[in-house]
């Protein structure tokens, strides 16, 4: 009995937390559904690691706000993804879009390291051997180490 009133007890707890004010929320359930949609997919620009959904963040709730009022006047999902972008950046989204450019930053280092290699094994493969030493200096360093003053 014990356990369930715990139990219960958490569980309120996560809803609380999950539960925005209904007064924010969109009459609609399936507009409030798209937005949510919407929320978890947009980064918040203070936790930088969190989509608006899970931050507590004021400029989340003002994000949030946001896309409920784009919803509410009807616009689609890619029309509000495309005007947080223009207005914050692509950094906004969790998930960016696929372009030449960020092609290029997720293929930059591997580009980098794999030039590395090519030129440490093109750098190994021209490398010239050390000169011996000749035999008068073999001798000399013999003597040097055989006799200590």
């Amino acid at each position: 009995m014990r356990a369930r009133r715990l139990l219960a007890a958490l569980a309120a707890v996560f809803c609380m937390a999950a539960a925005s004010d209904p007064a924010e929320r969109l009459p609609d359930p399936s507009q409030e559904a798209r937005a949510r949609h919407i929320f978890e997919q947009v980064r918040c620009l203070v936790c930088q690691n969190e989509s608006i959904d899970d931050s507590q963040a004021e400029l989340a709730h003002d994000l949030r706000q946001l896309v409920r009022d784009q919803v509410r006047h009807g616009r689609s999902d890619d029309q509000i993804k495309q005007f947080l972008v223009q207005r914050y950046g692509e950094f906004v989204l969790l998930r960016p879009s696929y372009s030449i450019g960020n092609v290029a930053l997720w293929l930059g280092p591997f580009l980098v390291v794999a030039l590395g290699v090519i030129l440490w094994l093109a750098r190994l493969r021209i490398r010239t051997p050390e000169p011996e030493l000749e035999a008068d200096d073999v001798e000399r360093l013999e003597r040097l180490r055989d006799d200590p003053s």
